[in-house]
């Protein structure tokens, strides 16, 4: 039996496809082994979303080949599919495998090796398309994942947004959306398998069903009949999907988690101009108003670029304002950095990387009175806790689980030595702040569900 080894680099829609490439392999009668172990194939699903993430792709790579050279390494996905003359002139890598092509893997594999018995002078394997030209959706699925409690299901694949900065729509292509039929059998075979909650994810999430003429509204409704699930967490959506019928619509479906990630980038609307970003400071925040109108204590975080291109003292000083009026839970915060093939790498009047280190560090201080209101809140408070794994502060063991609003908190075994709260779902009363980031229930209300 072929050893095999995986490893993903980048988003969840990556983490997603490396899953399923793994369960493709396995079917095709792989042993699946650790990344750091010697294997027959290393399969490497690469990033492409900054220049770092590429050098980190050529690492791995390259690291698969020191660990076995006579082994198969696969290079597959966004890196590939942007730097396809680049990567094909890589002596370690032996199959290059494009965006949309990941399913062809067993049969790729299965190619290289008849050819290596054949002792053919060229075994190298290429199977990179023209994304933007392809409009089907790759038909991958998995079963499981490597999380317990909480399973990511990949919906929606491309993007149309081409916003200055970002190359995904080159690497990725443009929108393309799984049947609603299709990823309600998924999520019925994950309840089925024990998963209590799934997240929804994309590439650009907030268009699904547009080339297939329903909506994301849509699938949510046929994904909350799902009999064994409890909760539909939603990827990183766009702000101008939350209208008062979205907001309105999912307020009444009670799996549904009031934990929003609403993309960003920037707090002040010159800024987003230049970003390409299609909407504005004042449409994000009527974006946020609608949803704390129908959820109580919505957890809204987002992405923050600092540094983009000609971002002056008072722009940068406009997002604060507009970070601290908005109150977030969390802020993902990043110093802009170029990236080949955008128009934003070509843009005058770049920032210096000091002055960008110095504006993420304002907005990492900023954030922290937020973060700690936002989790004050809690305390004494009534929340339902998905209990996910055991952990240990202190000597003291825990059961550690996320809140609907994706809040760490601990819950003492020891007042519960006769429970086994794993992948439960319990609701008790907040005490404290356990750690600076994770609350303390020590007071169960009512039984596991």
């Amino acid at each position: 039996m072929k050893r095999a080894a995986l490893h993903n680099l980048g988003c969840k829609v990556n983490a997603y496809e490396t899953e399923s490439m793994q369960q493709l392999l396995e079917q095709a009668g792989y042993e699946i082994v650790p990344f750091d172990e010697a294997a027959d194939v290393y399969v490497i699903n690469t990033c492409s979303v900054t220049n770092i993430a590429e050098r980190k792709s050529r690492q791995m790579i390259h690291r698969a080949r020191r660990k076995n050279p006579d082994s198969v390494v696969v290079a597959a996905g966004c890196y590939v599919q942007t730097a396809k003359e680049q990567v094909s002139e890589d002596e370690a890598v032996d199959i290059l495998i494009g965006n949309n092509k990941k399913h062809e893997l067993p049969a790729l594999l299965e190619q290289f090796f008849a050819a290596r018995m054949e002792q053919a002078s060229e075994t190298g394997v290429l199977s990179v398309g023209d994304i933007a030209a392809d409009n089907t959706y790759e038909a991958l699925t998995v079963s499981r994942t490597a999380e317990r409690t909480r399973a990511y299901i990949k919906v929606q694949d491309g993007c149309n947004q081409f916003c200055s900065y970002c190359i995904i729509p080159y690497a990725r292509g443009r929108v393309r959306s799984r049947e609603i039929s299709d990823v309600r059998a998924e999520v019925e075979r994950m309840a089925k398998n024990g998963y209590r909650e799934v997240v929804l994810t994309g590439i650009h999430l907030s268009s699904y069903g547009v080339d297939l003429g329903s909506s994301l509204l849509q699938l949510i409704e046929e994904i909350h009949k799902v009999p064994g699930i409890a909760r539909i967490r939603l990827g990183s959506l766009e702000p101008k999907i939350i209208t008062e019928t979205f907001a309105k619509r999912l307020s009444e479906m009670p799996k549904i988690c009031p934990h929003f990630h609403l993309s960003l980038q920037s707090g002040c609307n010159e800024t987003l101009k230049r970003m390409n970003r299609r909407y504005t400071c004042a449409e994000y925040e009527n974006g946020c108003n609608l949803l704390r109108r129908y959820f109580r204590h919505p957890a809204i975080t987002t992405d923050v670029i600092v540094g983009f291109p000609g971002e002056t003292e008072e722009e940068f000083e406009t997002t604060r304002q507009f970070l601290k009026k908005i109150g977030f839970f969390e802020i993902h915060i990043f110093k802009y950095s170029k990236r080949r093939g955008t128009r934003a790498a070509d843009m005058d009047s770049q920032v210096p990387e000091q002055v960008k280190h110095a504006r993420s560090e304002q907005l990492f201080q900023d954030l922290a009175p937020m973060n700690a209101a936002f989790l004050d809140y809690y305390i004494g408070r009534e929340v339902e806790v998905l209990a996910e794994e055991k952990v240990s502060f202190g000597g003291v063991e825990y059961f550690l689980g996320h809140t609907k609003e994706y809040v760490k908190t601990a819950i003492p075994t020891e007042l519960y030595p006769d429970w086994d709260m794993e992948n439960e779902l319990i609701r008790g009363t907040v005490s404290a702040r356990l750690k600076e980031h994770i609350l303390l229930m020590n007071d169960v209300l009512k039984e596991k569900s």
